[in-house]
């Protein structure tokens, strides 16, 4: 349990890292090249604490790397954690394609069933702590069972 809910937050850090643009810019330059934080904040626009900051947040990801070389802090691209994230994104994916795949099958099928509500069949959730799909079932008041 622990490991997945550790998995989940590392995954919630990935994907905030990367919500922003500046951060995925400092996250292709560096997988390309090692950049000092100096070298990052003279090609943005912005002052060198926030370029610091931005780095922090993806250090803290896992995205990048940084190590001390002398006066220098030399920052370099985790191609690691991205496969991660296209991983994630992946498997988020085949949740959606299952989704239009049954919705597809219930509008294709000229004689439903009306025992089967396929709207409340639908009350799933992808938890990406273990890459699958959950139902809601128990989520449910009395009065909807």
């Amino acid at each position: 349990m622990v490991v997945r809910q550790e998995s989940a937050e590392r995954a919630d850090r990935i994907f905030h890292a990367l919500a922003d643009a500046t951060r995925r810019e400092i996250v292709a330059l560096t997988l390309a090249g090692e950049y000092s934080v100096s070298d990052l904040a003279r090609r943005f626009p912005m002052s060198f604490a926030a370029v610091q900051k931005h780095v922090a947040v993806l250090e803290q990801a896992g995205l990048v790397t940084k190590e001390r070389r002398g006066r220098e802090q030399r920052v370099r691209g985790s191609a690691d954690s991205l496969r991660e994230a296209h991983r994630l994104l992946d498997q988020l994916a085949d949740v959606w394609r299952g989704r239009i795949d049954r919705i597809g099958t219930i509008l294709a099928d000229p004689d439903p069933d009306p025992v089967s509500d396929p709207i409340a069949d639908a009350g799933a959730h992808f938890d990406p702590r273990d890459g699958k799909e959950h139902c809601h079932d128990r989520d449910r008041r009395p009065e909807e069972s």
